[in-house]
């Protein structure tokens, strides 16, 4: 059954079914509800879930089949052919860096005046590292509470090009303000920004230049201290 398996993720990805249905424009309580009741879930809702959690096979999803999670098979053939690529340095430390809470704003890479990501601490985690996960972060704060708690730490896939936004999804931007993790949807009244969104309702909603923006980053995973 689609809802049972969709709970398995939820679980999996160790998320509230509240923070679930507003990530994917479900009203308060009604998975949970056509859970209980065994109904069913509109493709819409489906197509919504694919297209936010991207790492979540669409295979296993509807039939059943297969992995829960998209392996390395997934992924683009340019990725491959760059995984195969020799190391640049014999002492490039391997494993995935945790980007300093104090570093984050630069994404340190070679070619910048930032942290270098050689640098930073290395950690491995062979399930992010075959998602392409190409740095830790840490949460700061609570304005995406409940999704992601204060100290969170969350495993980041960069996009090469920016060439357009899925709306309704959750990002690591890099802007002038640091880094920042936003829901973001698209701003109407304006085509040069968009509308970043927390999931604290504290939080007010807050348009950000799409000229600020120096580099963007999908969210694969999360690792949680409880």
């Amino acid at each position: 059954m689609i809802l049972e398996r969709i709970k398995e993720y939820i679980d999996c990805k160790g998320i509230t079914i509240a923070a679930f249905e507003r990530s994917i424009g479900m009203s308060n309580a009604s998975f949970g509800k056509s859970l209980k009741n065994r109904g069913a879930i509109g493709s819409d809702k489906i197509e919504n879930i694919l297209s936010v959690y991207t790492d979540l096979s669409s295979e296993w999803l509807l039939t059943g089949t297969g992995n829960m999670l998209k392996s390395d098979l997934d992924k683009p053939i340019e990725a491959h052919k760059r995984s195969a690529e020799p190391p640049k340095s014999s002492n490039k430390r391997r494993g995935i860096p945790l980007i300093p809470i104090d570093a984050v704003a630069g994404f340190p890479s070679a070619d910048n005046d930032g942290v270098y990501m050689e640098d930073c601490e290395h950690y491995s985690i062979p399930e992010f590292e075959a998602k392409g996960a190409n740095f830790l972060i840490r949460v700061s704060g609570d304005s995406m509470h409940p999704l992601y708690e204060n100290g969170d730490i969350i495993a980041c896939r960069k996009i090469s090009d920016i060439l357009f936004f899925q709306w309704g999804g959750i990002y690591v931007l890099d802007t002038s303000q640091g880094a920042l993790v936003k829901r973001v949807e698209e701003a109407e009244d304006d085509q040069e920004s968009i509308l970043c969104i927390s999931e604290n309702p504290r939080f007010k909603p807050f348009h950000l230049p799409k000229s600020d923006i120096r580099s963007l980053s999908t969210i694969i995973g999360l690792v949680r201290l409880v």
